[in-house]
């Protein structure tokens, strides 16, 4: 049990590097730094960080805002480029679906989004209207364009966005940073976690001779959890029977200039997982998502070369091992997993930095408001177990709603029969045309995804009655003119991606 001990005395421990460990050490020294509690972050130079994301949520703006870091000093630093969303091509094959666009709300989306949500309700009810999200979000009109998604002046809104970044650069940004606000970084390698009688760890016994003495410590050590499962025992609750894919292969490719720099990210789906496309203003970061129930590495390798063409010449695949779940407890004794080692699930809506950052100002907020003691423990650990759940549920909804029959994988994906009961329920209440408004209501925060993401990734990729009929006279619908002059004067305020980044910073 975790004792209170005035603060300023406190030494945290982090082990482990890499984003998620430079994430904790900035977040942790910015909420606790002033008031005196030291900070220790431990890595190996014996073990590879494994940085399989580039890609992030709108979600990540709040943490370099929370650091006070503009985005004209950390995005040169990481290759960086704004990311207005995600397209998803080739996971229904139905006629007008073959690909859509997962948006990132904004209020430049408020009476569009009302159109589609109004739409979809048509739709359901089996009238024929438009219904493909792409047509409604300013967001998925940028990315088209290869527009910043950051406007000039007159716009009184402007769309919410994510990243691509380097990850790699990225941590060694924020190690920077925090070497530079006096945060202890040491080089060695842990031999012997130590704990006491009653299981709180108590030290690190490193190689290179000695120990490190401390009050909390932070698990950042990848899919090893070395201090929240080797030491602590925490269970691990595998997703594995609702989310197959369990490795990726990496591949970079060059950017072509005369093609300009796009600002989205491209899921792509392909026989066996999906591969995702993602620009930085030096190379393109692609990989392939796939299960190894299906195909080996070699199939999957020869898959993406394929998938890219001529631009994956010459490149170096990097094989990448997936362990797909959540452990039980994030928060044991005095111990905080963040990052691999509390768990992973696959990079398809880039949400990796997000539950990492979510779980650090989660433990923060409520370690605070417990007195600085485990007082509230458990209600932390039920917390960050829903976002993860709920994230779950969402990605498992592309594979259970796809229409693809080309493998044994997809139609074993759409034929999965141990989805969670929250999810089947939603699915049934929009196939049978029920209130599905109330019922996203009901489940509220615990869905993790808002609205518009539910109606954009049943809606895009075709979940509807496969018969529908004109509408009857008098029904209102969207008025698509309008919606389309709406984005069009909205446009004309956005810069080109490239042009934006190239003023920002040369590259």
């Amino acid at each position: 049990m975790m004792q209170k001990k005035p603060f300023g005395e406190k030494h945290i421990i982090i082990l482990g590097g890499g984003t998620a460990g430079w994430m904790a050490a900035s977040l942790f020294d910015q909420a606790w730094g002033a008031d005196g509690a030291r900070i220790t972050l431990i890595e190996s130079a014996e073990i590879d960080t494994i940085g399989v994301g580039e890609g992030s949520t709108p979600y990540l703006r709040q943490f370099f805002r929370t650091l006070n870091i503009p985005e004209n000093e950390w995005m040169p630093a990481c290759n960086a480029t704004y990311k207005c969303g995600i397209r998803f091509p080739g996971w229904s094959g139905k006629p007008g679906f073959e690909s859509y666009f997962h948006p990132f709300f904004s209020e430049l989306d408020q009476d569009t989004g009302y159109a589609f949500f109004h739409n979809c309700a048509l739709r359901r009810g089996g009238i024929d209207v438009p219904v493909n999200p792409d047509r409604f979000f300013v967001s998925a009109q940028l990315a088209a364009q290869h527009k910043s998604p950051v406007a000039g002046d007159g716009l009184r809104h402007t769309p919410d966005y994510g990243y691509h970044f380097d990850a790699g650069l990225l941590g060694a940004f924020l190690k920077k940073r925090a070497e530079a606000r006096g945060i202890n970084h040491r080089i060695d390698t842990v031999e012997r976690v130590a704990q006491d009688e009653s299981g709180d760890i108590t030290a690190l016994h490193l190689k290179d001779g000695g120990s490190v003495d401390g009050d909390l410590f932070i698990d950042c050590t990848g899919f090893a959890a070395l201090m929240i499962q080797k030491s602590l025992g925490e269970r691990f609750v595998s997703y594995g029977d609702v989310l197959f894919n369990d490795r990726a292969v990496a591949l970079a490719s060059p950017l072509n200039p005369a093609e300009g720099l796009p600002s989205e990210t491209v899921s792509t789906a392909l026989g066996h997982g999906w591969a995702w496309k993602i620009p930085l203003t030096t190379r393109f970061g692609n990989g392939y998502v796939y299960s190894s129930a299906h195909i080996d590495e070699s199939t999957a390798e020869d898959a993406l070369r394929r998938h890219l063409g001529p631009a994956a010449k010459g490149g170096e695949a990097r094989h990448l091992k997936m362990r797909v779940g959540r452990v039980e407890n994030h928060w044991q004794k005095n111990c905080l997993a963040v990052g691999l080692s509390q768990g992973f699930i696959e990079p398809l809506e880039a949400t990796a930095l997000m539950l990492v950052q979510l779980t650090i100002e989660k433990f923060i907020q409520m370690y605070g408001e417990g007195d600085y003691t485990s007082r509230h423990q458990p209600a932390f650990n039920q917390r960050i177990n829903m976002f993860f759940d709920g994230i779950r549920d969402y990605i498992v909804t592309h594979y259970k709603i796809n229409g693809r029959n080309d493998s044994d994988y997809w139609i074993e994906n759409r034929d999965n029969p141990h989805i969670s009961d929250r999810l089947a329920e939603l699915l049934a209440v929009w196939d049978g045309g029920g209130d599905f408004e109330t019922l996203l209501d009901r489940y509220g925060d615990a869905l993790i995804y808002l609205r518009p993401s539910w109606y954009a990734i049943l809606a895009g990729m075709g979940r509807f009655p496969s018969h529908a009929t004109s509408a009857p006279a008098k029904t209102p619908i969207a008025p698509m003119h309008q919606i389309h002059d709406l984005h069009t004067e909205a446009l004309a305020y956005f810069p080109d991606h490239r042009d934006h980044l190239a003023r920002m910073y040369p590259f």
